[in-house]
């Protein structure tokens, strides 16, 4: 071991004096990283938010898509119950006329069916009331 008078060996309070310029020095890169570490943080913060308002408005901009496809689906769909509906009216159109030629070509036998479908209901709505 080194003695006290042996040249290799530093003065008494040398050691001391290296341990506290490294840790200051130490700490200074500690405080230079916190900082360096919270500017990221609030760059990241930065760009995320601008990455969220970007997003915000391409979802923004699919509903008011979404919403204009709907409607203009309801618009389409109107338009074919009207064309069903205007069918089913020239079905009926076609009925009747159907019937009032068959009544044209044999009145007696529509007077018979006539007479016979009247009864029949009679019949039943007098059954109901006992």
């Amino acid at each position: 071991m080194n003695s006290p008078t042996d040249p290799s060996t530093p003065p008494p309070g040398t050691y001391g004096e290296g341990l506290r310029s490294n840790l200051g020095e130490a700490g200074g890169h500690l405080r230079q990283a916190a900082s360096d570490a919270g500017s990221a943080v609030r760059s990241a913060a930065s760009a995320a938010s601008e990455e969220l308002k970007l997003g915000k408005a391409n979802v923004k901009a699919d509903l008011a898509d979404g919403a204009l496809a709907g409607i203009a689906a309801a618009e389409n769909a109107g338009g074919a119950a009207r064309e069903q509906v205007d069918v089913l009216m020239d079905k009926g159109r076609d009925l009747i006329d159907s019937a009032a030629e068959l009544i044209r070509e044999r009145p007696l036998a529509s007077f018979g069916v006539a007479f016979a479908a009247g009864w029949i209901i009679a019949k039943l709505a007098r059954s109901g009331d006992k």
